[in-house]
């Protein structure tokens, strides 16, 4: 009896040291591990947070590792592990949710959309994570700041059937001074295709002759990102 009143005890120590820590040290001083047992506050008679945290860690798929990798998990995959119920779920969900949304606010302050580097920065969040294929028209004022965005097309995207008059009616209708296109490549690898090069080259010569350039094009991959004006391809 005694033995299994110390090994209980153990386990309540063992759940409130991540808790501690934070109160003690600060949230930087705790792993990830740590982090999530936290959130997920108590564990089972059989597993403590730390473990249940273990165990919705492990479900990461490469090449995402750790929470970035929670994003991907849906909530059956959440509740499959022992001791995360519904409730638990969806807050691990809203987390990875409230994670991206603050790196794209983040992001966004002070934000220069003439600047590649930023532009993939505020995308890169919202991005990198789907597993469908996105493109997304940026419409900028004459300061580089946006006025408007607009996903033209989502899923098995196919660049040469993406009509450059739908993006450009999208420009007028935001009163565009100047155009970006941004897109994702659910593989992680953000390498231009023949494709992406083909509808870059043809929105840009329409709007040299409409008067509405396009800046840039953008392709977002896992925490990488290939700019067509950064790379010179703009002048080939």
């Amino acid at each position: 009896m005694e033995k299994k009143q110390t090994e209980k005890t153990q386990r309540a120590k063992n759940q409130e040291q991540p808790y501690e820590r934070f109160l003690r040290f600060g949230a930087e001083s705790l792993t990830e591990t740590e982090l999530l047992a936290i959130i997920i506050r108590t564990g089972t008679k059989d597993k403590s947070a730390l473990q249940l945290a273990e165990e919705v860690l492990g479900l990461a798929r490469y090449p995402k590792n750790g929470l970035l990798g929670l994003y991907d998990v849906t909530l059956d995959e959440l509740q499959e592990i022992s001791g995360i119920g519904e409730v638990k779920a969806v807050k691990l969900k809203c987390l990875a949710e409230l994670s991206m949304r603050m790196s794209a606010a983040t992001a966004e302050e002070g934000l220069n959309f003439t600047s590649s580097g930023q532009v993939a920065a505020y995308f890169m969040e919202k991005m990198r994570h789907r597993d469908t294929e996105c493109v997304i028209v940026v419409c900028l004022d004459a300061k580089g700041q946006m006025i408007g965005e607009k996903k033209i097309s989502e899923g098995s995207v196919n660049m040469s059937l993406i009509s450059p008059r739908e993006i450009f009616l999208t420009a007028l209708e935001n009163r565009a001074v100047n155009i970006l296109l941004v897109h994702n490549h659910p593989s992680g690898d953000p390498s231009p295709s023949q494709a992406d090069r083909e509808l870059t080259y043809n929105v840009k010569d329409t709007g040299e002759q409409i008067g509405i350039p396009l800046l840039d094009h953008i392709v977002i991959g896992d925490n990488r990102y290939v700019s067509f004006r950064e790379a010179a391809w703009f002048f080939e």
